[in-house]
């Protein structure tokens, strides 16, 4: 089931605080990044986040889920509704998430 738009816009919102959030829309669910890196996503109308050390020091009994069939496993924030929280985390992992893949020009 694809998550809604009403949910990507709750979270954003509960993140609205915190600067450098985009996110983008593929297959129905949509990739959360955090000053260019990305972080998590929305899966099924629920916030999945990448399982970095800083996200497990912060979320130690945090469940794991699937994003979709095939993927790795990853977090489930159920601390959803807690915007202190939730910008604490993502300045956390910001420093153990992989910086984005330089495209190669076509030259």
């Amino acid at each position: 089931m694809p998550s809604t738009r009403e949910y990507l816009d709750f979270v954003l919102e509960q993140l609205s605080d915190l600067d450098g959030i985009a996110y983008r829309k593929m297959m129905g669910e949509y990739i959360l990044y955090y000053r260019g890196r990305i972080v998590g996503g929305i899966y099924d109308n629920r916030l999945l986040v990448k399982p970095v050390a800083p996200a497990l020091a912060l979320m130690p009994e945090a469940p794991y889920a699937v994003p979709y069939r095939g993927a790795k496993a990853m977090l489930l924030v159920q601390e959803i509704d807690e915007p202190d929280f939730l910008s604490r985390l993502f300045m956390a992992m910001y420093a153990a998430l992989p910086a984005p893949k330089q495209k190669k020009s076509r030259l």
